[in-house]
């Protein structure tokens, strides 16, 4: 940028909303699905439990508001990057009259005539390298704490590591052999676009989760925090539904086919009834359990029965610290009559 020297009026009066076209709103949302990036919402939630703190509400606060720079920061550079991109192909290429640079192998190409300049490809080629592993990283990181979080499920990381991997890379290598070199940057936007489409079924969940008292207590959000985030998040489901309502009719429109009409449509509409379904339900769930006014809910019925009593009782040892109460605890439960069956655990692949 510094050696393009863009016009910096220009350069601010860009960032002003515009009426756009339907291939500028694609891009438009491309960019804000590799800039925010649905797995990441769930890695920036888990990124505050890795901070050692103690468990009390004032170190829980410090970790939150460390946790709110650490994310600020990381996505306002993530939003200069991809600002930059643009500032530097509208300076660069616009400029000249070169309005059908649309490959990155062009853009690296022409920098350097262009710019009158070695290092600017070089730069270039460095940005994109530093961006690809930022994203293989966050990628990789969210992975895990969906799969040992979420799913409960631990595995080595080579193991992870490639199953991540060939999930990520066996799409694009069908599509290069199909389609050829040429539509890699096709793909590459798409799976941009395809990563905004799924925010809204992000941040509609964590909105509800950090807005429900019962789960966070005196860390719920506030009214102001609760309204921008359901603003946001109307933004961007809206401009995903205009992009595929546009892109649907205009698929129907060239071919009006029984097969597009049996698979593109209903999976729409499947899509459309889940995001309402994941917007709504928990709203009306919490109106339904608002109409219980007993302070600790309805009362229960109290079944008094034997002590039951183990004859058989299996322990799991890992030989950790735990062992020892674990058996303890057996003991008490089956005394010295009971037969004891002691299970070696291994965690593994």
């Amino acid at each position: 940028m510094i050696i393009a020297q863009p016009v910096m009026s220009d350069v601010m009066s860009g960032f002003i909303p515009t009426t756009m076209n339907d291939t500028a709103l694609y891009i438009a949302i491309g960019i804000i699905g590799a800039t925010v990036m649905p797995h990441n919402l769930y890695l920036h939630s888990a990124l505050v439990q890795t901070r050692k703190i103690e468990r009390s509400e004032k170190e829980i606060s410090s970790a939150i508001k460390f946790n709110i720079l650490d994310s600020a920061i990381a996505l306002n550079a993530a939003f200069f990057v991809n600002a930059a991109i643009l500032i530097l192909a509208a300076s660069t290429f616009y400029q000249v009259g070169m309005h059908d640079v649309e490959d990155i192998m062009d853009a690296h190409r022409l920098l350097e005539p262009l710019l009158g300049s070695q290092l600017a490809p070089v730069l270039f080629a460095v940005a994109l390298l530093c961006a690809g592993q930022s994203s293989t990283i966050t990628g990789t990181l969210a992975g895990q704490i969906v799969m040992e979080g979420y799913l409960n499920l631990r595995i080595a990381p080579w193991i992870r590591r490639l199953i991540t991997r060939l999930i990520a890379i066996i799409p694009a290598v069908l599509v290069i052999h199909i389609a050829g070199d040429d539509a890699t940057g096709e793909l590459l936007i798409f799976s941009q676009v395809v990563l905004s489409l799924q925010l809204g079924f992000a941040v509609i969940p964590l909105i509800h989760f950090v807005s429900d008292r019962s789960k966070m207590g005196n860390f719920t959000i506030s009214i102001k925090t609760k309204t921008v985030a359901w603003l946001s998040a109307l933004i961007i489901v809206g401009l995903n539904v205009k992009l595929v309502y546009g892109s649907v009719t205009g698929w129907l429109s060239a071919d009006d086919s029984i097969w597009l009409r049996l698979t593109v449509v209903p999976l729409c509409i499947f899509v459309l009834f889940m995001l309402f379904y994941i917007t709504f339900v928990p709203i009306f769930r919490k109106m339904k359990s608002k109409s219980i006014y007993l302070p600790h809910g309805s009362f229960q019925d109290i079944q008094i029965k034997e002590a039951s009593v183990y004859n058989r009782i299996a322990v799991t040892l890992d030989f950790g610290n735990m062992d020892a109460i674990a058996l303890q605890n057996a003991v008490n439960q089956g005394g010295n009559k009971a037969t004891y069956i002691l299970v070696h655990i291994s965690e593994s692949a």
